[in-house]
């Protein structure tokens, strides 16, 4: 570790670096090679196990198929470059589709399984997409999308191929197929993000990218502890976190991944128990479930394996992490920062064995990561504690959003700053603080929720004439989508009704969960919905009028 403060700040210019010394990333290496290096030695060993089931794959087997796969995609005409869209929830092989689609020189895009039909359509036109892996309970939601399918499992589905019989006849085919060499800068990631300006793009990942962001995040890990770490695997794997932070990372350190394609809370405390988890990955409402949910005490928490869970995707109210530090002694609770336009996990305290974190940090800089927080207004670069958008620059920044150029160069300025639309800044321990969003996403349980999406389904009702998306504070899910509506003269439309056009339009976790009624939205001189007022004025009636209408969580 240097001692130089030079090391880690600019003073002139204010940028912040690692306090800690840089480390190599490996040239031409792909991320499947990077990850399943050594495995070998570990081939017996399971990678991916079940929690519910029991059902496991050993290291071998994921070698081995995702070999298989990756012959069967170029069998079937996947090149270099090609999306293929994942519809899957998480189960044991989802890291062999995905590393099979990436080995391929194809380009893995994860969606998610709950998404409406209509919005799976839209990220397989944006993306291009060439092909959909999917199973025979998400197969309806894609039959109609004129790309080929494929369906994981046992059952044949008419009009999909099947994954097993793709994987034995990848089997027959022999080794002499025209292959084209996959390099570390070719794209192998475009998963869909809203970004800081609202509708979701794809973002464009290369093989150096994740191997960059898995070096940096997995530096402090220490050589012992290779082969010995149980992660639970609850965390969606179509997020760049849940394949990147959990699955890649696990690989990479022959660790075992507990899967869970849900979270429910009896069956999340059997398996933190009986699969002896040792690190999990959770969203800020697990946590409040695990503070108040009387089936807690059910449990025997003297079981427990756990040594630290790791929250991200969205604050932790500072009540609920003192609670949660009374209930679980001896668990450390680590806070961490990302984005998927910085490949996944950016900031963490999870290394190096700090001690207790700074409470309220997201963590510290990791190495090769270069940071700075700047006036949004003057683009000015500022010093220690004092609040500005937090920037980013490293090998870990996405090569742009696919298609977006407009958009790409409102988020990667001419210096390869990644500006992330967070507001923070950094004390003088090297702690790193996320105090404000710039940006307008709201994070309901975790999940991104765009306004600008939701208004656009509102206002393709016909009785609509105006529509404001904003966020309100919500204990359970973090934050919850409200609308503020204009009706058309004369509509005889209800809150409800209007809840539940938009839910027949959206994944769940995007309804619109609160609809006021105005008279109008609030707008600059230049047109753009001033939220602010939007939200003032939704608080304001929701505390004198007792009876707003809404709908469960």
């Amino acid at each position: 570790m240097g001692t130089s403060m030079e090391n880690f700040a600019n003073e002139e210019e204010h940028i912040f670096r690692s306090q800690y010394s840089p480390v190599p990333i490996p040239d031409n290496v792909t991320l499947p090679e990077f990850v399943l290096q050594n495995a070998e030695l570990y081939a017996d060993k399971v990678a991916f196990v079940d929690a519910v089931t029991g059902k496991g794959i050993t290291y071998n087997e994921v070698v081995r198929d995702t070999k298989r796969f990756s012959k069967a995609l170029r069998s079937l005409g996947i090149r270099k470059g090609n999306v293929v869209i994942v519809v899957l929830p998480n189960i044991p092989e989802y890291a062999i589709v995905a590393l099979g689609i990436m080995a391929s020189g194809g380009v893995f895009s994860g969606a998610n399984p709950a998404s409406h039909t209509s919005e799976i359509k839209k990220q397989a036109e944006s993306a291009d997409a060439k092909l959909i892996v999917t199973n025979s309970s998400s197969y309806d939601k894609v039959k109609g999308l004129e790309v080929p399918v494929v369906v994981l499992g046992d059952e044949v589905v008419e009009g999909a191929m099947n994954w097993n019989k793709l994987l034995e006849a990848a089997d027959r085919a022999g080794d002499d197929m025209i292959r084209e060499a996959v390099n570390q800068n070719d794209l192998c990631a475009m998963p869909f993000s809203s970004g800081t300006t609202g509708m979701s793009k794809g973002v464009m990942l290369t093989h150096r990218n994740l191997v960059a962001n898995l070096c940096s995040t997995l530096f402090g890990v220490a050589p012992e502890m290779v082969g010995k770490v149980t992660i639970l695997g609850l965390i969606p794997f179509f997020h760049i976190y849940g394949i990147t932070g959990i699955c890649c990372a696990t690989l990479r350190n022959k660790g075992k991944v507990v899967v869970m394609g849900r979270f429910e809370l009896k069956a999340f405390l059997n398996a933190l128990i009986t699969h002896e988890i040792t690190f999990a990955p959770i969203v800020p409402p697990i946590i409040l479930s695990l503070v108040k949910n009387p089936i807690v005490d059910e449990f025997d928490l003297s079981k427990l394996k756990l040594q630290a869970v790791m929250t991200a995707a969205a604050p932790l109210a500072p009540e609920l992490l003192t609670n949660f530090e009374h209930k679980f002694p001896g668990v450390l609770v680590q806070e961490a920062y990302g984005l998927t336009e910085h490949s996944c996990i950016t900031l963490t305290h999870a290394q190096k064995g700090l001690g207790s974190p700074h409470k309220n940090s997201v963590g510290f800089i990791l190495p090769n990561l270069e940071v700075k927080f700047v006036d949004p207004e003057t683009g000015k670069s500022l010093p220690r504690n004092t609040p500005g958008e937090l920037c980013v620059r490293s090998q870990c920044v996405m090569q742009g959003y696919y298609k977006q150029v407009d958009e790409t160069a409102q988020t990667i300025d001419k210096n390869g700053w990644l500006h992330t639309g967070d507001i923070g800044f950094i004390d003088d321990e090297e702690n790193v603080f996320i105090v404000d969003r710039i940006k307008e996403l709201i994070k309901y349980k975790g999940f991104q929720v765009a306004p600008a999406e939701l208004e656009a389904i509102l206002l393709s009702h016909p009785s609509i004439e105006d529509a404001a998306v904003v966020s309100l504070p919500d204990e359970e899910a973090g934050e919850i989508p409200a609308a503020s509506v204009v009706l058309s003269l004369g509509a005889k439309e209800s809150e409800e009704d209007i809840m539940n056009y938009v839910a027949s339009n959206a994944a769940s976790y995007k309804k619109v969960r609160v609809v006021h009624f105005v008279e109008s939205i609030p707008k600059s001189p230049s047109g753009k919905i001033m939220r602010r007022l939007v939200k003032e004025k939704m608080v304001e009636k929701m505390k004198t009028n007792s009876t707003t209408k809404s709908i469960t969580l």
